[in-house]
């Protein structure tokens, strides 16, 4: 696996947090991010998105894809250990295939690279908010996390499923968190 290096020359542990829209990935980026004195990686689509005065096309969430890659590694540079990347390609892949029936192949191999240590995903039990970027409740929104967590099984990626609320939440992510850094610790 490659390892990006914070300022002092170590290793960079990267941690992604997935899931379907409104599954608290924001918040748990900033949490984590917090309780380990580092940075997360903020979402880049959603801000993206929102800012368009037109309806997004293929050509924008490519945009979108090159920026969580570009954004990941500078971040890297600047944090402490840990990183925490609040979304990342995988959601961009299914995305892809949801509304345009394709994606670039070359998604599917950085994908392959496995820059991502760990994955948190994000289930559906907490409620969802409808906002003006937001496009799946409802069903779609359980369709999306099997898809993620499809997508997670076949790429081999290491991966929590975090559920509860609040703290609870919060709790399973940072149990995750410890143990893969306990298990690098050991290497």
């Amino acid at each position: 696996m490659e390892k990006s290096t914070d300022t002092s020359g170590s290793p960079v542990i990267r941690v992604a947090i997935t899931g379907p829209e409104c599954t608290g990935k924001t918040t748990l980026s900033l949490q984590l991010a917090k309780h380990y004195n580092t940075i997360c990686v903020p979402e880049f689509a959603r801000e993206y998105v929102a800012s368009l005065d037109r309806p997004y096309h293929f050509q924008d969430i490519v945009h979108i894809a090159e920026t969580q890659i570009r954004q990941a590694n500078d971040y890297s540079r600047h944090a402490n250990n840990l990183l925490f990347l609040d979304t990342y390609l995988i959601i961009t892949k299914v995305w892809f295939d949801v509304v345009f029936n394709h994606h670039p192949d070359w998604i599917d191999d950085e994908l392959k690279r496995k820059t991502i240590d760990l994955f948190l995903l994000c289930n559906t039990d907490i409620p969802w908010v409808a906002d003006p970027v937001r496009e799946n409740g409802g069903e779609m929104r359980e369709r999306l996390f099997v898809m993620y967590k499809k997508e997670l099984d076949l790429l081999g990626y290491n991966y929590s499923i975090i559920r509860g609320n609040g703290n609870e939440r919060f709790q399973e992510a940072l149990k995750a968190v410890e143990e893969l850094v306990t298990r690098i610790s050991k290497y």
